[in-house]
């Protein structure tokens, strides 16, 4: 994903990307049923991938995210240079990126399960992190 500051006094001011990684924890109480193939697991690990991916990965992967309270919106060129871009409501830093995903997230589990911590990696030794404190 690529993205700009708009306003901000570095070098991330000016459109640039990251290989961002994204760690989704979920906490509940596990499935009780010897019967069942899926006895100690919270959830299915593919059902866990898919809601991410449906709706985090599909959104801004491959994509140019702006602030959308920027003037970005009225450059030139714009969509016939980029074809998926993301005007977010928000100045698209790790931290705020990290916000919008628990947001999108949170209301995707039932039962027992509850988004237990988001974790997004911009670079290998930069991340922000999200802990669900009503979980105490």
């Amino acid at each position: 994903m690529a993205h700009a500051l708009y306003g901000y006094d570095g070098s991330c001011r000016n459109i640039h990307g990251h290989s961002y990684l994204l760690e989704v924890s979920i906490s509940g109480i596990p499935l009780d049923d010897d019967k069942s193939p899926k006895n100690g697991m919270l959830m299915d690990f593919k059902d866990l991938k898919r809601i991410v991916s449906d709706n985090i990965v599909s959104v801004f992967d491959h994509a140019l995210v702006l602030n959308g309270n920027s003037p970005h919106k009225e450059i030139n060129g714009l969509h016939e240079n980029f074809e998926k871009v993301v005007f977010t409501k928000y100045q698209p830093t790790c931290e705020n990126l990290l916000l919008d995903f628990c947001d999108r997230l949170s209301g995707c589990f039932s039962g027992s399960i509850r988004l237990h911590s988001v974790k997004l990696h911009e670079t290998l030794n930069s991340s922000a992190e999200w802990l669900n404190d009503s979980l105490k």
